[in-house]
């Protein structure tokens, strides 16, 4: 049975009251607001043309995204550009936005460990390099993390808590000419202002530059204070464990 569904399956495998669909609405109506749209204008696009794909693990540890995420790469490129793998996890206690920044890094941390391909050579393993994506099956991914514990930072809340792999690639389009990615950041910091109750992160950057850290991104919590680096590497567990 395969690990991810569009939006159609969904419908198909869950009934309306199931936890999945409950989330799953949620997250349909977040992209769909006509009245308070989205920031993330590529994300939205992806929702509409059904280029998102998503898995609903009972349990969020890298044991149960590992083979979904194998999944979705295996076929990402066929699904559009602005496709990403939504990871909806069943809703729990609300916990603190440390707690759930810890839960973030320690999965990407032991997906790394078992992933079976070699960290791509053009990748730096330093987390604090203008350079480094976390990578799994040989691909750069861009991950987003949203959580119940958001407050200010409305673009990064979910009544449970989610990750969101986007395949580096993705970008290739939005970046392919500079004007067409000036045009899509400043949309999209356009969205976010009326959105969020809290001003732009100082974090949000463009990959590659020499002062941007894409660690710094994934989880953005609820202040506009600078991220600690959460480990040198992520593949050190792995050579460890070899």
């Amino acid at each position: 049975m395969s690990k991810i569904l569009d939006r159609h399956g969904i419908a198909a495998q869950f009934a309306s009251d199931r936890w999945q669909r409950v989330l799953f609405r949620e997250f349909e109506a977040m992209l769909t607001s006509e009245s308070r749209p989205f920031p993330c204008v590529f994300g939205v696009a992806g929702f509409k043309a059904n280029q998102l794909r998503f898995a609903f693990p009972e349990r969020l540890n890298a044991a149960s995204i590992a083979p979904a995420l194998q999944e979705y790469l295996s076929s990402a490129r066929a699904f559009g550009q602005n496709t990403s793998l939504v990871i909806l996890s069943r809703p729990g206690p609300v916990r603190g936005l440390e707690v759930y920044r810890r839960q973030l890094w320690g999965i990407l941390r032991d997906l790394a460990a078992i992933d079976h391909k070699p960290w791509p050579a053009e990748i730096p393993e330093a987390l604090d390099s203008p350079g480094w994506e976390f990578c799994f099956a040989g691909e750069p991914i861009f991950v987003v993390c949203n959580t119940p514990a958001h407050v200010l930072r409305q673009s990064r809340r979910s009544s449970s808590f989610t990750m969101t792999f986007q395949p580096r690639w993705v970008f290739d389009h939005i970046n392919n000419g500079v004007n067409a990615s000036e045009k899509g950041v400043s949309k999209v910091r356009q969205r976010l202002a009326p959105y969020d109750l809290i001003s732009a992160s100082p974090s949000l950057g463009t990959y590659g530059d020499a002062g941007n850290r894409e660690f710094a991104q994934y989880f953005l919590g609820d202040s506009n204070d600078t991220p600690k680096c959460p480990f040198h590497s992520l593949i050190e567990k792995k050579e460890r464990a070899a």
